[in-house]
């Protein structure tokens, strides 16, 4: 896999990328591979740059990661039921969670940017972190094999697994219920702005109650904007603390 022609720098000083391999464990035997993991669309020239930025990679680190964990709650869990195995599988492979691991990797100074970008400090920003986490996951993969996928997953996301930072129901299933028990209609969600570019962009979305005050939230799509304001729904209502939306 050659190298995509890019325009952007990395934020760290130096292209050597000896210290994410330190970081996550797994040393590359075509650094082209992890180069590509961590180059955004913006700091990519010319034709179909959507091919030769990390979003091609992204897709497959998605599906591997997914199928990593889902092994790895199957046997962690063996009484665990469909549902409860699920919600497991949810709270690890989220935006938020894959975010967090990019930052316990030290990823962030290392992806590559366009100028713009780079100035905005992107690579501090929550969805384009967790987009590189799994990039990299990729990355291990189609250089080392399902194997070494495996090692780095279970290095980064095992800690979570044994202890979740969340409650394990979905806030948008929790407000649902509270709505029921209360004798109210489900909740509805509306969008109420879209902003940011085409390739990042943030939705704000609305969760409606009859009788009580709305509540809004934004997110990089819109089932993550309608989690986030079911959530903090839930903690407006008391339902919630802060700490566990």
């Amino acid at each position: 896999m050659g190298s995509a022609v890019l325009s952007g720098t990395l934020n760290a000083v130096g292209s050597d990328l000896a210290s994410v391999e330190e970081r996550i464990g797994y040393r590359f035997r075509d650094q082209s591979v992890l180069e590509l993991a961590l180059s955004h669309i913006s700091a990519v020239k010319g034709d179909a740059p959507r091919l030769r930025s990390y979003q091609r990679m992204e897709f497959l680190g998605d599906h591997v990661l997914g199928s990593v964990v889902s092994h790895m709650l199957y046997l962690a869990f063996p009484e665990g039921e469909e549902g409860d195995l699920s919600r497991r599988l949810a709270e690890l492979v989220r935006e938020e969670a894959c975010a967090e691991v990019a930052q316990d990797m030290d990823l962030g100074p290392f992806i590559r940017l366009g100028p713009g970008e780079s100035q905005s400090g992107a690579h501090k920003r929550r969805a384009i972190l967790a987009d590189v986490a799994e990039s990299v996951v990729a990355a291990v993969f189609l250089d080392g094999g399902y194997e070494a996928a495996n090692q780095v997953v279970e290095r980064f996301w095992r800690p979570r697994l044994e202890t979740p930072r969340r409650p394990l129901r979905d806030a948008k299933t929790v407000l649902q219920e509270w709505a029921q028990a209360r004798g109210l209609p489900p909740p509805s969600y509306r969008e109420v702005i879209r902003s940011g570019p085409d390739h990042a962009p943030r939705f704000t979305v609305a969760v409606d109650l009859p009788g009580l005050k709305s509540e809004q939230a934004d997110g990089a799509s819109k089932q993550n904007a309608q989690k986030a304001a079911a959530a903090a729904f839930l903690v407006r209502e008391g339902v919630w603390k802060k700490d566990e939306s």
